[in-house]
């Protein structure tokens, strides 16, 4: 088809660079905290919405904190709708510590470099260039697809995805299923004996978010002084208790597919109830097996606490009477019960523990006709790789929106060269992502978006 005297295929793969390259040049940097403006970037993406004949709405949850939200209507419309979301926030940025400014959005040797090129303005401009073609060739996604484009995901979603459940809940009336950030990108590896093989691992579950703030109360006094009842001394020891707890091994539904289908891609043989074994030993030695591809499964057998933040005393010579740390934990589903039992064991009586910030741990079935769908689209476009589900280690919007009842998938289709490595880039220097990765990104999201029924 041609349009305005070039290829409409010629105009998308403009488009999505162009649009990547405009987000990244909007510093919608989020410090945490509500100290973040997304109405920029917002308006940008209301306007080419706009443009593509949909009638987006600017939804403010406080000055400045804008979210976007719009419908396409879908062929069936029996059929239940389809929430495709992304955030529009980025992470802080050094530009000292970068090759070129975080926030140039430059286009060099076939990449875009800045914040935002993988998590995740790319996947906002390719959900973009997508609409805006189908806007001009008259095609439509067979399912209704509801558009969100979010504040606040890099920090607590309050002023996003949080707040668009609790306030605009109406706005997303049918849909069951959801799509964003953190699959579907190339994973290179290699089989035992050295063969090249492509992995693309679809987010079929994240672990629920646990962030821990610890207390401790003791007796204020001279530094100088015996005193048994320290603070900082009663912190500390429960903080290192927490940092070399291991935690047991918790196989996920998710995690056991993931398993399987990596061992079957990389040619390892995988028995996960194999008679005799130590379920500890087993699953450690297996996910070591995998090689490389072991990476993706590896944070996701069992729970985890970090030590992240510690605060205390004012003076060197001053014992402070109150000491405080911050943990980062996560949980697989269906052990939350078992993780605030070790909490508090691990805490004990000096020590007292809360939820800074708490969400939902979250699966998606691997057998659904939707991820089928995906990895119809996906081996479309790259037949000869292997497509897996795993469980994110992380987490997304998904799990506010799963508070409407949205099962969500981890979907964002790049097609990655074995020379970048996709984890690496979320959050670090030099983040980018390569022209082609974008364009195969517009390719698979249209082919899984006008299939899926």
């Amino acid at each position: 088809m041609v349009i305005d005297g070039g290829t409409e295929q010629g105009i998308v793969d403009e488009e999505v660079v162009r649009f990547t390259s405009d987000l990244i040049r909007i510093d919608t940097t989020n410090r945490g905290g509500g100290d973040c403006r997304e109405r920029p970037a917002a308006e940008y993406v209301a306007e080419r919405l706009t443009d593509a004949g949909l009638r987006p709405a600017i939804l403010e949850s406080a000055p400045g904190r804008a979210n976007v939200i719009a419908r396409v209507r879908g062929n069936d419309p029996s059929a239940p709708g389809l929430l495709v979301h992304g955030h529009l926030d980025v992470v802080p940025a050094d530009p000292g510590l970068w090759s070129t400014h975080p926030f140039s959005g430059e286009v060099r040797d076939g990449v875009v470099w800045g914040r935002g090129a993988v998590d995740m303005k790319s996947a906002n401009a390719v959900v973009l260039a997508l609409v805006r073609s189908w806007a001009r060739t008259g095609r439509r996604p067979n399912r209704d697809v509801v558009l969100a484009f979010t504040a606040d995901e890099e920090d607590s979603a309050a002023y996003g995805a949080d707040w668009l459940v609790r306030e605009h809940a109406a706005l997303f009336e049918g849909c069951t299923e959801g799509i964003s950030e953190s699959g579907a990108f190339t994973f290179h590896t290699e089989t035992a004996d050295g063969a090249p093989v492509r992995l693309y691992p679809i987010g079929a579950g994240e672990r629920g978010t646990a962030w821990l703030r610890l207390t401790a109360t003791g007796t204020a006094g001279h530094g100088s002084k015996s005193n048994t009842d320290n603070a900082v001394s009663a912190l500390a020891a429960a903080v290192a208790r927490i940092a070399d707890h291991r935690w047991p091994t918790r196989l996920t539904p998710v995690t056991r597919a993931a398993l399987t289908e990596i061992g079957a891609a990389v040619g390892v043989k995988v028995d996960l109830d194999a008679p005799g074994s130590d379920p500890e030993r087993h699953v450690d030695a297996l996910v070591e097996r995998l090689g490389g591809a072991g990476a993706l499964v590896r944070s996701t057998v069992r729970n985890s606490t970090n030590p992240t933040m510690l605060d205390a005393g004012y003076k060197v010579n001053v014992i402070p009477e109150t000491a405080t740390a911050g943990i980062d934990g996560r949980v697989l589903p269906g052990t939350e019960e078992e993780f605030r039992a070790a909490l508090d064991a691990l805490t004990g009586r000096r020590v007292a523990w809360e939820y800074a910030h708490r969400s939902v741990a979250l699966t998606a079935p691997v057998e659904s006709a939707t991820f089928a769908a995906m990895r119809s689209a996906l081996l479309a476009h790259d037949p000869d790789a292997h497509v897996v589900p795993v469980c994110l280690s992380g987490g997304t919007d998904a799990k506010q929106f799963s508070e409407l009842g949205i099962t969500g998938y981890g979907f964002s289709p790049l097609r990655l060269p074995p020379s970048l490595d996709y984890g690496a880039l979320f959050h670090g220097v030099d983040e980018r992502v390569p022209v082609d990765a974008l364009r195969f990104g517009v390719r698979v999201l249209d082919r899984f978006l006008t299939s899926v029924e």
